[in-house]
């Protein structure tokens, strides 16, 4: 089973997880979605914590502190940043947090990535609106998008096919920078979520 959800929350996320598990699906991964395999329904505990790799020994390192405290890595990888428990043992520790401080810190580090990532995407964006395709003739005169010679003067099949073909293409050319600010602007509203989730776990007792 797969199922897409975007959470910044990883309180709810767990949460969310955990009914899976009651329901009989086992997280087998999570990237672009939230795989599942079928398994017998289960009251499990589950906690995320957001951390980024450089060295597979590092990777490793991690999981099996984690597995020697009774939690086992069920998903995540050392570049995905999400890194997924689930308790395997009774007498294992209650939780992969000691204190608020330590359960914060995923929301910094993961806010830290979302504002790379706005850094990185605003030299992108920068660069389209220089573009001399960026022309508000883009908008009053579309067909100037569509590079192939007679394409207007085609009918039927033919320019259908030419058309249908090529109309990705010139909606990239005239209207990528769109989708470029978009991606910045949810960037930056993860950055700041994060960093708001960062602020109100630091100062949570629970």
């Amino acid at each position: 089973m797969t199922a897409f959800k975007i959470f910044i929350n990883f309180t709810k996320e767990e949460k969310w997880l955990e009914r899976m598990a009651e329901k009989g699906y086992r997280l087998k991964s999570a990237s672009l979605g939230y795989y599942f395999t079928p398994a017998p329904p289960e009251k499990s505990t589950i906690r995320i914590d957001y951390r980024i790799f450089k060295k597979d020994k590092d990777f490793l390192d991690y999981c099996t502190l984690f597995e020697d405290s009774g939690w086992k890595h069920i998903a995540g990888t050392k570049n995905s940043g999400n890194q997924y428990f689930m308790k395997s043992a009774e007498n294992g520790d209650d939780d992969i947090f000691s204190d608020s401080l330590s359960r914060a810190g995923r929301y910094k580090r993961m806010a830290n990535m979302w504002l790379l990532l706005t850094i990185l995407f605003f030299p992108i964006y920068t660069a389209l609106l220089m573009s001399s395709e960026l022309k508000m003739a883009a908008f009053l005169n579309p067909k100037s998008l569509y590079f192939t010679p007679g394409l207007w003067e085609m009918s039927g099949f033919d320019f259908w096919r030419r058309f249908l073909f090529e109309t990705p293409f010139a909606l990239g050319r005239g209207y990528g920078w769109i989708l470029v600010i978009f991606i910045v602007i949810s960037y930056f509203f993860c950055t700041i979520k994060a960093w708001i989730l960062y602020k109100s776990t630091l100062n949570s007792n629970t």
